[in-house]
Order: C-alpha cells, then sequence, then structure tokens
C-alpha cells in the first residue's frame, strides 16, 4: 500500500463528503433570510412558517457541516505535513483568518438567531440572520483564496534558508485571478443547490396535499378542510415559486461564471483543459466532445459527438483560438520543471492527470448541472398559475431528483479541480508525492480512512434521519404572537 495513495482517498472521501453540506448552508441561509425578512415586510405568516421550516432543516445541515469541516484542517498537519510546512505561510493565512472571523461570526449571530425569537427586536434579529449568511459567504471566500493558491501560486516568494514559501504580497493571495473566478461560481452553485432543495421539498408537499385526508400516515399533516387545504398549498406554492426563480438566476450565474473560469483556467493550468477534453494534439478551432470513444490509453479517438469549434470557444473567448494539447503541454513541462514529477505512480516527465475521470467528471458536472436548471424551469411552468395545479408522477419524480443534482456537479466540479491539477499539490511549486506526511505509516492512515469512513457513515444516518422526519412534519403553523416566546414558540430546536 502506498501512503500516498492512502492519503489522497482520505482526503479525497472527507472533502466529498463535506462539501454535501457546505452550499446548501450557504445557499439556505440566504433564503432563509430572505423569507423572514419577507414577513417583517408583509405580516404574512407564510413566510414565517417557512422561515422556521427551513430554519430548522439549515440548522441540522450547518451542524454536520461543521463536524465534518473540522477534520480538514486536522489532515494538513497529520497527513500532508511536509506540504504543511512548505506552504503554511501562506496557506494558514485564510485559513487563519476563515476561522477566527467567519466562522466566529457564523456561530455567533446563528445563537442569537437562534435563542433570540421574541427577545431581540425583530430588525435585530432578521440583521442576525443576514449576518450569519454574510459569516458562510465570508469563510466561503477565504478557503477558496487558499485553494486558488493552490492551483495558481502568487503572493510569495521562496526562502532557500527554510525551504519555505513565504507570502510577500497579502493582497495577491487574495485576489487572485483564480479566486476572482472560482468566487462567484461557487457562490452560485450553492444558491442553485439551496433553491433545488427547497423545490423538492415543496413539490412533494404539494403532492401531499393532492391526496385524500385519510391516505394513512399522511393524515397527520394533511389539512381536512377545503380552507386549510389552500392554506396550506398557497404555503408550499411560495416555497416551489420563490426557489425554482432562485435556481434559474443562480443557474445563469453558474454558466457565465464557469465559462469566466474555464478561461481562467486555460491561462495558468492549460494541462487541465487539455485533459478535460482529452485533447493530445493542439489545435486551433478546437471541438468539444460530448461523447468520445477511444484507445485504451486515450490517446487515440474511434468516435466522437462533438461540438465544432466549442472548446476553443470555453478556453480562449475565440471560436478559432489555439488549444494547447496534451503532447506540447508534457514537452514544455518537462522544460519546465524537469523530467521527473517525483511520484512513483508517474511516468517520468508525465504530467498528465488521470485522463478519463478529468475528462468524464468534466461532463458529469456540466451535465447535472443544466439538468437541475431544466427541471427548475419545468416546474416554475407547472406551477404558474394562481392555484397549483395537480402534481403528477413525472413532476413529483424530477423534483424528489431535483436537490441531488447540483449536489452532484458540485461534486464533479471538486473532483475535476483536484483531479486536474496532479501530479501538484500546488501548481509548479510542489507535487502529491512530496507533500505527503514521512513519518505516518500506510497502516496509520488506512486506520484513520476506515475510522472516519465509518463515523461519516453514522453521521449520514443521523443527518437523513433529521432531515427527513422534520420534512415530514413540515411547517407548523405560526405561533398566535411570533415576538413572545411561549412554550409552543420554543427557540428554534431539533432533536433526535
Amino acid at each position: 500500500m502506498d501512503p500516498t495513495d492512502i492519503a489522497r482517498w482520505q482526503f479525497a472521501i472527507t472533502t466529498v463528503y463535506h462539501f454535501l453540506f457546505v452550499p446548501v448552508s450557504i445557499g439556505l441561509s440566504a433564503m432563509v433570510a430572505g423569507y423572514q425578512t419577507a414577513w417583517r415586510r408583509t405580516g404574512n405568516e407564510q413566510w414565517l412558517r417557512l422561515t422556521r421550516f427551513f430554519g430548522k432543516l439549515f440548522l441540522i445541515n450547518f451542524a454536520i457541516g461543521v463536524v465534518t469541516g473540522i477534520v480538514q484542517e486536522f489532515q494538513f498537519g497529520m497527513n500532508w505535513s511536509d506540504y504543511s510546512r512548505f506552504v503554511g505561510d501562506v496557506f494558514g493565512a485564510p485559513l487563519a483568518i476563515e476561522g477566527l472571523l467567519a466562522f466566529f461570526l457564523e456561530s455567533t449571530f446563528l445563537g442569537l438567531w437562534i435563542f433570540g425569537w421574541g427577545r431581540l427586536p425583530a430588525p435585530l434579529h432578521n440583521a442576525c440572520i443576514w449576518l450569519v449568511h454574510a459569516g458562510t459567504v465570508f469563510s466561503a471566500y477565504f478557503i477558496l483564496a487558499a485553494n486558488s493558491w493552490m492551483q495558481h501560486p502568487v503572493g510569495y516568494g521562496y526562502n532557500p534558508e527554510t525551504g519555505r514559501a513565504e507570502m510577500n504580497d497579502f493582497a495577491a493571495v487574495m485576489f487572485n485571478k483564480v479566486q476572482l473566478a472560482t468566487f462567484p461560481h461557487v457562490m452560485f452553485s450553492a444558491y442553485l443547490t439551496a433553491a433545488a432543495v427547497v423545490v423538492g421539498i415543496g413539490v412533494w408537499h404539494l403532492r401531499r396535499l393532492d391526496r385524500p385526508a385519510s391516505d394513512g400516515g399522511d393524515a397527520v399533516v394533511v389539512p381536512r378542510s377545503a380552507e386549510q387545504r389552500a392554506d396550506e398549498v398557497s404555503l408550499y406554492r411560495k416555497a416551489v415559486r420563490t426557489g425554482a426563480v432562485l435556481a434559474l438566476v443562480a443557474g445563469l450565474g453558474v454558466v457565465l461564471s464557469g465559462d469566466v473560469q474555464g478561461k481562467v483556467m486555460t491561462e495558468v493550468q492549460p494541462m487541465k483543459m487539455a485533459a478535460a477534453e482529452g485533447l493530445y494534439r493542439s489545435e486551433e478551432g478546437a471541438d468539444f466532445s460530448l461523447l468520445t470513444v477511444g484507445t485504451l490509453d486515450g490517446s487515440e479517438e474511434r468516435f466522437a459527438i462533438t461540438v465544432p469549434n466549442l472548446l476553443s470557444f470555453l478556453a480562449t473567448g475565440s471560436f478559432g483560438g489555439r488549444v494547447e494539447g496534451i503532447t506540447d503541454l508534457r514537452e514544455t513541462y518537462r522544460a519546465t520543471y524537469g523530467q521527473d514529477p517525483g511520484a512513483a505512480y508517474y511516468s517520468p516527465g508525465d504530467y498528465t492527470p488521470t485522463i478519463p475521470l478529468t475528462y468524464w467528471t468534466f461532463r458529469l458536472m456540466i451535465g447535472t448541472g443544466m439538468a437541475a436548471l431544466a427541471i427548475a424551469g419545468w416546474i416554475l411552468w407547472a406551477t404558474r398559475r394562481s392555484a397549483a395545479a395537480p402534481i403528477n408522477r413525472l413532476t413529483i419524480g424530477l423534483a424528489v431528483a431535483l436537490p441531488f443534482l447540483p449536489l452532484l456537479a458540485n461534486s464533479f466540479g471538486w473532483i475535476f479541480t483536484e483531479v486536474g491539477r496532479q501530479p501538484w499539490a500546488v501548481f509548479g511549486l510542489m507535487t502529491t508525492e512530496s507533500a505527503v506526511s514521512p513519518g505516518v505509516s500506510a497502516g496509520e492512515m488506512l486506520t484513520s480512512l476506515v475510522v472516519l469512513t465509518a463515523v461519516y457513515g453514522v453521521l449520514a444516518v443521523i443527518e437523513g434521519r433529521l432531515l427527513l422526519t422534520y420534512i415530514r412534519r413540515g411547517a407548523e403553523p405560526a405561533p398566535v404572537d411570533a415576538d413572545v416566546v411561549r412554550p409552543v414558540d420554543a427557540p428554534l430546536a431539533v432533536a433526535y
């Protein structure tokens, strides 16, 4: 067993798992804040019910996200100590600011929001949840700044005496061109993800309202009277419509920011774009393949479905632009960085990532994201009337699948981003092989991998059970006086 392979697997599993919760937390905090603001402005108690309903789901997701996120930073010192030693002066700064500023901003004002119902002035209480959202935005910015430095290291100098990269321009690190393209892309993706969750839950409840009140377990939550049923339909239709609109707007932002990000990526990491297409020979007016069948090593194309000149546009902004191929880039990298990247599982001078993985994750990222937009658009159209039309099986099936599509797109995007950088931990400076902890054995790494995976599995069961329980309960009736804390209007809390 190679310790580097095990360390990479562990980091991949924990990172992808953690990032399932991050975009939901970012987006849901914004939607809950928006619902509460709508309630304060209109006095419509349906907005209050949506605030408290999705607020509980946000709290569950936030708590699991915090727990899984703590592991991420420990791994840098445990499995990747040589990496931490080399880049700690640069990489540690944005992570420290994230912990000291953004996380404390989130946690402090989240506590005030949870326990401040009826205790804080209404405008101040509403401001608390907006500050929670601001904290999630700042947190994302600082973490992405650290990751963007790995993709495109700037604002540093190498100290030969210490053998470390040392920061000499904080602004360059924080406003890295990769960061300025990545941050809006991730934020729009987060809003799309949370909006998809809201739409999926809302449509599911509308479907339940279509059923007779005597349908088994649904009898507890399905209103009996026509007036109650109409009120519930109006409530969940609000959730569906607001979620679908946000999904479409955020989806447009994802597309536009992704286009910018692709061009920046081609500029700073041309090998990643070449690997994403499996393009071995440099071309002007390069085509984008929707599906390619080739030789086992991927170097020869047998069959392909392509869109003419699209890759050149994605990479350069011009349909006739030149895109560097893998073969030419290999020679350039060999001349620049030497013959051997230092990784035992790469052939000498082979600076290419795993081509099939980068090729398919790139397409799956785009495909699942576009499918989410299409479903959101369909649901917005299906609920366009003042009274929601009956929800058929096709619509409910699409709605239930909808929340998972942007989650998958996020995961595929991160896998593509990190795998496409290989064999580098920090592009052009440090290989992944040289970043791993030299004093940790394969057995120790394997033990931590198994234990963390098992713990995360338990957390997944707890998270799923809690979410399903509170989703099934639906939006509870609003308290008689929402600004007064009563036994039935206790601070937002969840129990397992």
